[in-house]
């Protein structure tokens, strides 16, 4: 029913930047949210950085500062811009979206993930 694609992951050294973008597509009736969680071999995944249909964001402690979540409501995107890499940022990062698929039924989506490698 719903799609989302990611993009922009790679190998990147400690102190540089990369940009993450996700695209949701497929029976969207209206986003609740969308964001970025990552996950660490042997760490559970964790939540990197969210935005509501508001507008309100949400960073994880560990990001402020460093990361910037935008959107853009027309291409049902997000973008993570994350700056001052650090190994331990070093994660698969999957997109999330909680999305209304008709006016009563939402679910929670996840894109495939994308490998983000920073070597120090």
């Amino acid at each position: 029913q719903v799609q989302l694609a990611e993009s922009g992951g790679g190998l990147v050294q400690a102190g540089g930047s990369l940009r993450l973008s996700c695209v949701a597509s497929g029976s969207i009736f209206r986003i609740i949210s969308m964001g970025w969680y990552r996950q660490a071999p042997g760490k559970e995944r964790e939540l990197v950085a969210s935005i509501n249909s508001g507008g309100g964001r949400n960073y994880a402690d560990s990001v402020k500062g460093r990361c910037t979540l935008s959107r853009d409501n027309a291409k049902n995107s997000v973008y993570l811009e994350m700056n001052s890499l650090k190994a331990e940022d070093t994660a698969t990062y999957y997109c999330n979206g909680r999305i209304y698929v008709d006016p009563r039924n939402w679910g929670d989506y996840w894109g495939v993930g994308t490998q983000v490698v920073v070597s120090s």
